[in-house]
């Protein structure tokens, strides 16, 4: 993984907006898996071309694939393994519709369609390994022929697939991570032999706080999530730490966030994890505030942030002065070479979703990136 060693080098979290038609397609196999066929595999092929040459367009130096080939960053797994016939669950969720039931109305047009999550009923396993790697295969045809400085690829850690399709079949919640953990070890694994960065998706590790765990102590919150960064470590025993990167959030979501977990509470956990760089949110008015806990925290060496400069559920374009600043910010308390930039979250985390128009995206980017050029003519001179 390339360091900032002369400028600052921008990113992103993983998903991207997708074109209607694959929108469609991947809604639909929620009911009808397979049926988009050949259809279907030409319309991700070509919104997977779209995306990158987009990406390279915004000057974005780390791109991937936009996750277009998935209705989501997580209960895709579903389909691919084994054990997951269990009844359906719903989805976790924090401060309820009783709360704050007018916020409940505005949102809903921005909820996620799609429903289901069937818990873990059996054994898990692959059943469909061939999905998994056309997955990898597209990623690293396309991808690696943009020029960019690197690619990378995301795949959910064994503690967030825990969070979406619940367990019914494991004598505990540990053993059911750590077979979740040897079974997704061979997609980390076959991500990084292509040639890409592997990054793991780790929402568990922030908002299950106030989601799953909200009826847990701090202390014993933090016992659950170290238990998810060692088998998040386990499966990626085989894999240089300098090849994988994995990300935190508190939910892309347009709440309150009132109950998010401190980023305090939880860091020394998540620098346990053996990925060299760390992503998660730094723009949004929830969590901005908290570069300066770096001024505290020391990181390890060998080891990189990836803070948001970018919100991704507002459709106000940055001002690439203010990017600059967060940037500067961070810079100024980990060094400018540790630091790489990127979005707070997904700006397409679930098909059918839409919280930013796809168009301002694309500005926020742009945005972002000449921030990053401002930021570096300020600190390399």
């Amino acid at each position: 993984m390339k360091r900032s060693t002369d400028r600052i080098l921008t990113t992103h979290t993983g998903s991207l907006p997708r074109p209607q038609d694959v929108v469609d397609f991947l809604l639909a196999e929620e009911t009808n898996p397979g049926g988009g066929g050949a259809e279907m595999n030409a319309a991700v092929a070509r919104a997977v071309e779209d995306v990158v040459a987009k990406q390279v367009a915004a000057g974005l130096d780390v791109i991937n694939d936009g996750e277009q080939g998935r209705a989501d960053y997580t209960i895709h797994v579903k389909d691919r393994l084994t054990g997951y016939d269990g009844p359906n669950q719903p989805k976790p969720v924090g401060t309820d519709d009783e709360e704050f039931p007018e916020l409940a109305r505005m949102l809903a047009p921005f909820v996620t369609p799609l429903s289901h999550r069937p818990a873990c009923s059996g054994p898990v396993d692959w059943q469909d390994w061939d999905a998994a790697q056309a997955d990898i295969d597209r990623a690293a045809s396309v991808v690696g022929t943009a020029g960019t400085e690197e690619a990378f690829m995301t795949s959910p850690s064994p503690g967030q697939i825990s969070r979406f399709l619940p367990n019914l079949y494991y004598g505990s919640e540990e053993e059911y991570i750590f077979a979740l953990a040897d079974v997704m070890r061979r997609e980390y694994e076959a991500i990084v032999d292509a040639g890409l960065i592997l990054q793991l998706d780790c929402p568990d590790l922030a908002l299950s706080r106030h989601t799953i765990f909200k009826h847990l102590s701090l202390e014993d919150f933090r016992k659950e999530i170290s238990m998810h960064v060692d088998a998040l470590n386990h499966a990626v025993a085989n894999i240089p730490a300098e090849k994988v990167r994995m990300h935190i959030c508190w939910a892309s979501t347009m709440g309150p966030h009132h109950e998010d977990v401190p980023l305090i509470d939880i860091v020394d956990i998540i620098l346990g994890a053996k990925p060299m760089a760390f992503s998660f949110p730094g723009a949004n008015p929830r969590h901005e505030h908290e570069w300066k806990i770096w001024r505290d925290v020391k990181l390890p060496a060998g080891k990189m942030i990836i803070p948001g400069v970018i919100d991704t559920t507002s459709n106000f374009v940055e001002h690439p002065e203010l990017v600059s600043d967060r940037i500067q910010n961070y810079a100024s308390v980990v060094g400018r070479e540790n630091v790489m930039v990127g979005g707070d979250c997904g700006f397409g985390t679930f098909a059918g979703r839409v919280q930013v128009d796809r168009n301002i995206v694309w500005m926020k980017f742009a945005s972002m990136t000449e921030g990053a050029r401002m930021a570096s003519e300020q600190l390399w001179g």
